[in-house]
């Protein structure tokens, strides 16, 4: 009990350094790791069954050289691989949109900054240090969200396109 209350009161020391803007990433982190975990529970559970039961219905038709078989073969694979998709643009936005908001964090603090020194007439480096970690914390925080998944981004994208090759080498008119 003790390591909890310790623990939050080291993230509501960390939030009140970096001003609101660090709620907007930890929100934004929070969103975007919950999309990421969506895929790969549905990658390492929900995908083969799903690409089976495309592979069963394409390997079942009768007639598959035809224009309407091709044509009903790019359906399913454009269905499949849409599926397979899903939520990865939101994911990539998500992404873009971390360091920008770290980079409202710095504006935000920055004029912090500013304020201390219409106020107090420039040079007191004391009352300026707050306003400064204002800036940094934040575009810190929204860089370290951005990288973190970009590294999840991109082992997604690999399963991504190596199912949608996978199933569209399956899927085979020649018998």
């Amino acid at each position: 009990m003790q390591f909890i209350s310790e623990s939050l009161g080291v993230v509501a020391s960390f939030l009140e350094m970096g001003g609101p803007v660090l709620l907007l990433i930890g929100g934004l982190l929070f969103l975007m790791w919950t999309l990421i975990f969506e895929r790969i529970f549905y990658f390492s559970n929900d995908l083969s069954a799903d690409l089976a039961l495309v592979i069963e219905e394409w390997e079942s038709r009768s007639e598959r050289r035809s224009w309407n078989a091709r044509r009903i073969r790019e359906a399913l694979i454009s269905e499949s691989v849409m599926k397979i998709n899903q939520n990865m643009a939101i994911i990539k936005t998500l992404i873009a949109l971390a360091p920008m908001l770290g980079l409202l964090g710095t504006v935000t603090g920055m004029i912090e900054v500013f304020h201390v020194m219409a106020v107090t007439g420039g040079g007191d480096p004391k009352s300026m240090a707050g306003g400064v970690s204002r800036a940094t914390v934040p575009t810190m925080a929204g860089m370290v969200a951005a990288l973190s998944g970009v590294f999840a981004q991109a082992y997604l994208m690999r399963i991504v396109e190596r199912e949608s090759a996978m199933l569209e080498d399956k899927m085979t008119s020649d018998h």
